[in-house]
């Protein structure tokens, strides 16, 4: 700027003034980031860059010079370029495993008084890598199945955790390859691939198979596949499935007896034999025990509780059967008990000979026992057969007997159903000359037997008609019939004997009686009904 002074008497004089504008701090440092390379894998190696930043500060001198920089403990640091370019790099590897997401914070500061500065925040996602493999949470794993198992049952589950993300993290399980007892291992336990879920595909045998050693292999899906491998012990639980097999004594292969020799002169606790048995089970399934279940002669004999020894418990007498039969039971102690009997011959002598000699003796008079009740049932089974035989034959002569009877009450109904009526005529001179014979006949229509009652003759002054015997029912028996017959027969000879009677009379007295009557009455009867009768005088 330029000043002028003039004076009065038209002096003048002239001068220049500068002006100078102090700068004072009063803008903050400006942070851009122009460019930002984001997610970064983990395995990026230290020096990457990760983004450049541009900076710029309005003020002047030590007002606008900036300072960059980044907080915290991070694996990152700010590095200048050109001019106010400044880019963020990594100074080590990055762990997405640790931290998946960084939030940098860059700070820009002027040396102003007071100071100022500027932050920003900048969100940086880290991308997995398939790095880790698969890790199971135990090095080795036990299970215990019980023998008999199901199959198809789940025996065990392994898991195992793989840190990655993604597919990466997607695991797949297997077992690998091997053979039990000459057969591949897959052929007895399976596993789900994707839960790891253990199955058998047998029904395990202790007896048979005791453990089983398993390798179980967990793959992730990364690229590079990982794996990783932990040792499965598979035990086998006995369960009692098997009774004790008697080992001694045995039964000869020849269908003879085995024979236990005891001495009569043998003390107590003389050791007669002893029973030996095994059991294929194990621990507390194969403790066996041995016990008297039936003896002949109770109290003649002991057996140890655990060693199955025969010994005698008293001396023996004169009296004791030559031959004793002792009855052993092996028992287990499973759950449930399971146990098998054997059955022993003992014979009472001091010699081999003797033996020989009283089981002789002893097999004839059973022989002959034998015989004798054999020969007792054959006559009681003739004798039933006899009995039953006539009884049969009865009965048929009974059946033989009925159809004949039938047969002659449809030859009678035949020969009835044509006999002629005839009537009879009363006179009143000879009324005391003639029988009234009445009869009564019972028919029930769901029966097919019936009877006629012919009660004490009785004078009257009445004759019976012949047609109170024709019967059209078909309801009466044969006897029945026969014995109606028989009294139409008789009827009709004392008609003829009337008759002639009558003549005689006739030629006597010269002439016609006086009274001459007909007296006819039918009666019938069917079950419970009433009779019908019918009168007639001429």
């Amino acid at each position: 700027m330029e000043i002028q002074a003039e004076d009065v008497g038209a002096l003048l004089g002239r001068t220049k003034v500068l002006i100078s504008v102090e700068d004072v701090n009063d803008n903050r440092p400006e942070v851009t980031i122009t460019s930002l390379f984001s997610p970064v894998l983990e395995n990026t190696l230290p020096g990457t860059v990760i983004a450049f930043l541009n900076v710029h500060d309005r003020d002047t001198g030590k007002n606008g010079q900036v300072v960059c920089y980044t907080r915290d403990n991070l694996p990152f640091q700010l590095e200048k370029s050109i001019d106010n370019y400044y880019r963020l790099v990594t100074w080590k590897y990055l762990d997405r495993e640790k931290i998946s997401m960084y939030n940098i914070t860059v700070a820009a500061s002027d040396l102003g008084t007071p100071s100022l500065s500027t932050e920003i925040h900048i969100a940086l996602q880290v991308a997995d890598i398939n790095d880790n493999p698969p890790i199971f949470p135990h090095t080795s794993y036990s299970a215990y199945i019980p023998e008999n198992n199901p199959r198809g049952a789940s025996i065990f589950s392994v898991t195992a955790h793989d840190p990655d993300s993604g597919s990466n993290a997607e695991i797949t399980y297997s077992l690998t390859k091997g053979s039990i007892m000459a057969a591949p291992l897959s052929s007895y336990v399976s596993i789900n691939s994707d839960t790891g879920v253990l199955y058998a595909l047998h029904s395990f045998d202790y007896e048979q198979i005791q453990d089983l050693q398993l390798l179980v292999t967990a793959s992730d899906n990364g690229d590079p596949q990982l794996s990783s491998n932990v040792s499965l012990s598979l035990f086998i639980l006995d369960q009692n499935d098997n009774a004790p097999k008697i080992l001694y004594p045995m039964l000869p292969t020849d269908g003879s007896t085995g024979v236990e020799l005891a001495p009569r002169s043998a003390e107590p606790g003389y050791l007669v034999t002893k029973v030996v048995a095994v059991d294929r089970d194990s621990g507390q399934n194969a403790w066996l025990s041995y016990r008297l279940l039936k003896a002949s002669e109770p109290g003649l004999f002991t057996v140890g509780l655990h060693t199955g020894e025969v010994c005698t418990a008293r001396a023996l007498l004169d009296r004791d059967a030559l031959k004793q039969s002792l009855v052993v039971v092996v028992r287990d102690h499973g759950q449930p008990p399971l146990s098998a009997t054997v059955t022993l011959t003992v014979a009472v002598a001091d010699t081999i000979p003797d033996v020989l000699a009283d089981l002789g003796s002893i097999r004839t008079l059973t022989n002959s026992d034998d015989s004798d009740l054999t020969l007792y049932l054959v006559v009681a089974v003739a004798v039933v057969s006899c009995i039953f035989l006539a009884f049969v034959i009865m009965l048929l002569a009974f059946r033989l007997w009925r159809w004949h009877k039938s047969r002659l009450l449809q030859a009678s109904s035949g020969r009835l159903a044509g006999l002629p009526a005839s009537g009879f005529v009363g006179i009143e001179g000879v009324q005391t000359f003639l029988q009234t014979y009445s009869h009564e006949v019972s028919l029930t229509s769901d029966s097919r037997r019936s009877h006629m009652i012919f009660p004490q003759p009785n004078y009257a002054d009445m004759l019976i008609n012949q047609d109170s015997c024709e019967k059209n029912d078909g309801l009466l028996t044969s006897i029945d019939f026969h014995e109606c017959r028989d009294e139409a027969a008789s009827v009709q000879k004392r008609s003829y004997m009337y008759t002639n009677f009558k003549q005689a009379n006739r030629n006597e007295i010269g002439g016609t009686p006086n009274n001459l009557w007909l007296h006819h009455r039918d009666t019938r009867g069917m079950g419970s009904g009433a009779g019908k009768s019918g009168w007639a005088e001429r």
